[in-house]
């Protein structure tokens, strides 16, 4: 009897007492006869009397929020577009999150506010801004309304990303068409470049060559006015030179080297054996004239 009196009381006991497991990416709270304690209760064991009080967790990780939604735009088009929407949850926040939005956030704060956010910032933006490099601001401005409202209840938004854009059929071709007629333009405006330095390579390559012809020109004229020049100064020395050649003879012929010239002459006259008429002015000697 004994004994099964002390299992009594050990089932009794165990039944008062109830263990909880708050993991490493949870925050919990503890609500104690229908009211939220102020205590955040940290990841581990957590001991809690369930007949009156109940342990709630919630996590604190980052949270992947997906929705699919129309967003509209400046022109009054409906771009389709999946919607990724990181956020998490402030760990000193959560009773008061408990206490003022309750377990189903997501549904009754997140997705209203990000939807009136969307709606409103892409409002501004024309269906091709989402397709294009424009997207990451539309995504920035979405995040930072968001954050005006979610921050002060507890929430932080990490990122909103929009993803898998389907632009309406009409606007979609008409943009593949714009674009195709850019490149086309693009296109066209490399071909008119490269002809236009091929242009520029050669009419330097004419002025190039040009210039080539003009140096051996002005190396052959060059080199005419040097041999000229060498002919000329070649003639002056010659000239100079006969010329002082002539200059020495003047002064070497003196009266007496004329008359022994003019007797060597005469002497030589005198021993031809033809009939010789020498006539004189009577003044130049005859000396040794055989009579």
């Amino acid at each position: 009897m004994k004994n099964i009196y002390f299992s009594l009381m050990g089932l009794a006991l165990m039944s008062a007492i109830s263990c909880r497991i708050v993991f490493q990416d949870e925050v919990a709270v503890k609500r104690t006869l229908g009211r939220i304690t102020n205590n955040v209760i940290e990841p581990g064991p957590r001991f809690y009397n369930p007949f009156v009080s109940t342990i709630i967790t919630i996590p604190v990780r980052t949270i992947n929020l997906e929705l699919n939604l129309g967003l509209p735009s400046k022109e009054g088009l409906t771009v389709n577009s999946e919607i990724s929407i990181l956020y998490k949850v402030k760990n000193n926040e959560v009773p008061n999150i408990l206490r003022s939005t309750g377990l189903n956030f997501e549904e009754v704060l997140i997705k209203p506010v990000f939807r009136s956010a969307a709606a409103d910032v892409c409002a501004n933006f024309d269906a091709k801004d989402m397709h294009s490099a424009k997207r990451s601001v539309i995504e920035k401005e979405i995040r930072e309304r968001m954050m005006m409202t979610l921050e002060a209840k507890g929430f932080i938004i990490e990122s909103v990303l929009m993803k898998s854009i389907v632009l309406p059929a009409g606007l979609s071709k008409a943009i593949e068409e714009k674009l195709q007629a850019e490149q086309d333009a693009q296109r066209m405006e490399f071909l008119k470049d490269r002809e236009k330095r091929d242009a520029e390579r050669k009419l330097i390559q004419a002025e190039g060559e040009k210039n080539a012809q003009i140096v051996a020109a002005e190396a052959q004229r060059r080199k005419t006015e040097i041999e000229a020049e060498g002919r000329a100064n070649a003639i002056k020395t010659e000239a100079d030179a006969q010329a002082k050649a002539n200059d020495m003879l003047n002064k070497s012929i003196t009266p007496a080297v004329l008359k022994n010239k003019q007797i060597e002459a005469f002497q030589g006259l005198s021993r031809s054996n033809n009939t010789k008429v020498i006539i004189t002015d009577g003044k130049t000697p005859l000396i040794g004239i055989d009579q």
